[in-house]
């Protein structure tokens, strides 16, 4: 498929066709252009046509579906069928995000939006639906139960998104989605997007989508344009520890000057404040302002007035500057070619750069396809710890002291000191200077361990975490475990249900996303004997999954769930 250029119609949300109310509402949120897939995909979307679109979190996909299905929704009138659009999505988390962006993006039409997964309630659900609802988004099995409750009518749906279809798959929703899609119309219109098109996925898309427009998003192999003098880093964390994390490695690193990239320009401000009220010296720079208020930014940043700026790509576009030191993605970017572009700005006429990435558990899967495109290794590492910042900041105190050594002129205190070691021994006397310094210098913060996200090494999955996967046909052995991930921060639970109760490994992973709201790559191995079944997990989630398994039901049946003996590592 040929590249489409940037500085055309399409280069803006406003030229894709959107309605105006959706343009002004985007840019209230501070986007400032479309990213590749949504330029690619919301034209055809508004036509009407089916879609395949292969792009992984946070290349914008949510929008690119989101936005034409606004659209499409407005012009069917107020008499139009409610709901007129379901998103199905694998997780809880991801149905909460995706109903959250419905409703940023389509409060100006006054567009209506409930999600619905396991775990919640029956009440609110059903007497959102009851009312009528624009759009539902909701979880396979969930939605599932609604329709055989007949509390959710596709029977006049107009489009179906199915988000993270691999996924999906994966936790075992093959037959919910057939047994979901077969309710629904078929003139309506089908979205399928997948991060992997496995032969699975294909077979789907040729059941259920009509003469679909293919798009593929970030597989595509670029130069290796990296400065070879660039170290890349990634740490994964959580969005509520995000800015606590930005502060935690800017402290260690201590840049000398630095660009922190956001996606959008709302994110520019908050973090720009935000960081200001922590001490750092911060500008913004975005689309939003004049060129005036950018050239007296880039003037304070060029001249040390500034020490850190908060950009989105589209301000900084053109942009040179000498000496710059680090580059902070704040979110994994859109584009592969943005992160190219972002990391080129440092480690020029042969110095050493820093490009850092903060990625959210679910943007790790991005930092690989980023990897393989540019053919370069980005290092994920933990964030640094309490103990890491106080031993970096002893360093800084040391240099300091190093500095003002060398410097001299120094004579002007030699009084106190000798005053002082009448009654101090002069070792104590320096501690002491030391101390007063460091304190000067650093503050006495309140400071916070960070959650460790990182996740575990890639590893292949065994047979029983894989759905079709063989299993024994006798005895009571449990089936074939992987290797554990990072030995040290895992935990079993034990289940007491086994392949004599019908229990396979996607059930498992089903109850425990869906129900427990915990994240897939938390997962690890899964064991299932006859009469019990073993599931690795991540131990800060363990208690959790218990919870949530014992208020839930496997194979309609009530089952005793409890941390497995011996197992917590």
């Amino acid at each position: 498929m040929p590249k489409k250029t940037t500085n055309g119609p399409e280069s803006t949300f406003a030229g894709l066709g959107l309605d105006p109310r959706l343009v002004e509402a985007l840019s209230a949120l501070g986007y400032e252009e479309p990213t590749p897939i949504q330029r690619e995909a919301i034209p055809p979307l508004l036509a009407g046509r089916d879609l395949i679109g292969q792009a992984a979190t946070g290349t914008g996909k949510t929008a690119a579906f989101t936005l034409p299905l606004l659209h499409r929704i407005d012009r069917l009138g107020p008499d139009r069928p409610r709901p007129s659009a379901l998103i199905l999505v694998p997780t809880r988390e991801l149905a909460t995000q995706v109903a959250e962006a419905v409703h940023r993006y389509g409060r100006r039409l006054g567009t209506s939006v409930v999600p619905i997964y396991g775990g919640q309630s029956y009440g609110p659900q059903l007497r959102t639906l009851g009312r009528g609802v624009d759009v539902v988004v909701a979880t396979p099995g969930r939605a599932l139960d609604h329709i055989r409750r007949k509390t959710l009518n596709l029977a006049d749906l107009a489009t179906i998104v199915l988000d993270e279809a691999d996924e999906m798959l994966d936790m075992g929703f093959a037959e919910d989605i057939d047994a979901i899609l077969s309710e629904t119309p078929s003139q309506r219109q089908t979205l399928l997007f997948s991060a992997t098109l496995p032969p699975r996925i294909a077979a789907i898309a040729r059941k259920h989508l009509r003469d679909p427009i293919k798009i593929k998003i970030g597989g595509e192999h670029l130069p290796a344009a990296a400065p070879p003098r660039v170290r890349q880093r990634a740490y994964i964390v959580s969005r509520t520890h995000k800015l606590a994390a930005l502060g935690r490695v800017l402290d260690v690193e201590a840049p000398a000057s630095v660009i922190v990239f956001c996606r959008r320009r709302t994110e520019v401000d908050e973090l720009t404040e935000a960081l200001a009220s922590r001490g750092y010296r911060a500008e913004a720079l975005h689309g939003g302002m004049t060129q005036d208020q950018r050239a007296r930014v880039m003037k304070k940043f060029r001249s040390g007035g500034v020490d850190l700026l908060v950009a989105t790509d589209v301000a900084a576009r053109g942009l040179d500057i000498e000496h710059l030191s680090h580059v902070v993605n704040f979110d994994v970017p859109a584009e592969v070619e943005s992160y190219v572009h972002r990391i080129g700005r440092v480690g020029r006429a042969g110095r050493e750069g820093v490009a850092i990435t903060l990625a959210e558990p679910r943007e790790h899967r991005q930092l690989r396809e980023i990897e393989r495109a540019t053919r370069q290794k980005i290092e994920v590492a933990q964030i640094p710890t309490v103990a890491d910042l106080q031993a970096r900041r002893l360093e800084l105190t040391t240099a300091d002291l190093r500095e003002i050594l060398l410097a001299g002129g120094l004579d002007p205190f030699r009084v106190v000191v000798e005053s002082l070691a009448e009654e101090y021994d002069p070792v104590e006397i320096a501690l002491a200077a030391v101390k007063l310094a460091h304190d000067y210098t650093v503050g006495d913060g309140d400071d916070q361990e960070i959650p460790d996200t990182t996740p575990p090494p890639e590893r292949q999955k065994s047979a029983s975490h894989r759905p079709g996967g063989s299993s024994p046909r006798h005895g009571s052995d449990p089936q074939p475990k992987a290797p554990r991930p990072r030995p040290g921060s895992t935990t079993q639970i034990l289940i007491a249900a086994g392949r004599l109760a019908g229990i396979r490994p996607h059930d498992l992973v089903g109850a425990i996303t869906n129900e427990a709201g915990i994240d897939g790559r938390q997962i690890g191995s899964i064991e299932i004997a006859d009469r019990y079944a073993l599931v690795e997990l991540d131990a800060s989630v363990a208690d959790q999954a218990i919870a949530a398994l014992r208020r839930s039901r496997l194979k309609g049946k009530k089952v005793s769930v409890r941390a497995a003996p011996d197992h917590r590592r």
